[in-house]
């Protein structure tokens, strides 16, 4: 197992690490002694960082991740997990989460607390809350070891959070499709120059990146067959040297046993091989049906279509054909007033679109396509 240091923290990671929000499941629950098999293969193959979350499967995971934890010495890991700052309004709310965390894990302390999901509205709260000053006395007290943060909104909110007081680390998304979304790799720079150590979050983007499709695998594979699309996506990020713990939600012992093969030894991306990763970003994003950029000059549409969310939903789905994952976002992320077949061709939205897209029937197009991928499968 490779580790990285976090020189001001003293403190040795596993460069993987065991995201706990993505267990095997069996009738709605946890299915526990299959999920405690992948987390001692983890942690007999090194790894030593475990993150949950006080919402990870309904609650579940934080009881279930401690309870299997008991068994290891207290020092032997650095325990993860997070502050759900929505269900906070109060102080008095973060203490009583925060004990409720503790119980959970049935431990005397967490080793990395975050502010979970911090935008910039939320950040702005849990200051005013003084949720942020109590959590730093936390830190004091010994309750927890290192104070942080995990974040989801764009490079602006995460200059302002990240420079607006002393962090012992943070985590953000990251992957080489997303360097330019949320903090992206300006972010990633900027925590860098700061000496804030950091821990990736989505690097295999939701499972996305584990299954490119052939033809765009192919030169990857023709590179280096030892690594899958997933290994390939792990290594990219696990090559930037700020990054101290990359995590990844396994379920299966299949991909805990491909992850683990990433990092045994580690050997990071050369050269040649990051321009191959930069060609099979720019081969993956070419596969979108149509060059919508989501400007929203189309919005508001009179028939409340949400225009682009519509075209987002169609066109993840030409990059990374992601059929399951396309489906349920179909079904749930989007309201049924919003979708494309509302749309009452007025052609409003073509006369002012800056791509000019033929918005009209490509909705038609997606309507038709997003609603029989149940078909397909």
């Amino acid at each position: 197992m490779e580790y990285r240091e976090m020189d001001k923290l003293n403190v040795k990671s596993s460069l993987l690490g065991f995201g706990c929000m993505r267990f095997p499941t069996k009738n709605g629950e946890i299915d526990e002694p299959e999920a405690e098999k992948l987390i001692d293969k983890a942690i007999a193959s090194g790894v030593n960082y475990i993150d949950t979350a006080y919402g990870y499967h309904n609650g579940k995971s934080e009881e279930f991740t401690g309870r299997v934890l008991d068994k290891y010495p207290r020092d032997s890991y650095y325990l993860a997990t997070k502050l759900p700052c929505w269900l906070v309004n109060s102080v008095e709310d973060a203490e009583r989460i925060f004990n409720e965390q503790l119980t959970r894990l049935n431990k005397d302390h967490v080793d990395f607390y975050l502010l979970h999901a911090l935008n910039k509205d939320r950040y702005s709260k849990m200051k005013e809350l003084g949720v942020v000053d109590f959590v730093a006395k936390l830190k004091e007290q010994g309750k927890i070891k290192f104070f942080g943060f995990s974040f989801h909104d764009d490079y602006s909110a995460f200059e302002n959070i990240i420079t607006d007081r002393q962090w012992d680390f943070c985590q953000i998304q990251l992957n080489f499709m997303d360097t330019d979304e949320q903090a992206g790799l300006k972010g990633y720079e900027l925590a860098k120059k700061l000496g804030i150590p950091l821990v990736i979050m989505e690097p295999v983007k939701g499972g996305s990146l584990a299954r490119l499709p052939e033809e765009v695998y192919a030169q990857l594979k023709a590179e280096n067959d030892r690594y899958s699309p997933a290994g390939w996506a792990l290594r990219w990020v696990a090559s930037l040297d700020n990054v101290k713990v990359v995590l990844s939600g396994m379920t299966e012992m299949s991909q805990v046993e491909d992850n683990l093969s990433v990092f045994d030894p580690f050997i990071p991306l050369s050269e040649k091989e990051k321009m191959l990763m930069k060609d099979t970003a720019d081969a993956l994003r070419k596969r979108v049906f149509n060059g919508c950029t989501g400007c929203n000059y189309c919005m508001p549409c009179p028939a409340g279509v949400n225009i682009p969310y519509n075209f987002s939903i169609w066109n993840n789905f030409g990059v990374y054909s992601n059929t399951w994952g396309t489906i349920w976002q179909w079904e749930n992320d989007i309201k049924d007033e919003e979708k494309a077949k509302n749309c009452v061709g007025c052609g409003k939205c073509e006369n002012v679109c800056p791509q000019k897209i033929s918005v009209r029937s490509d909705l038609a197009a997606l309507q038709a396509r997003l609603d029989g991928l149940r078909n397909e499968v």
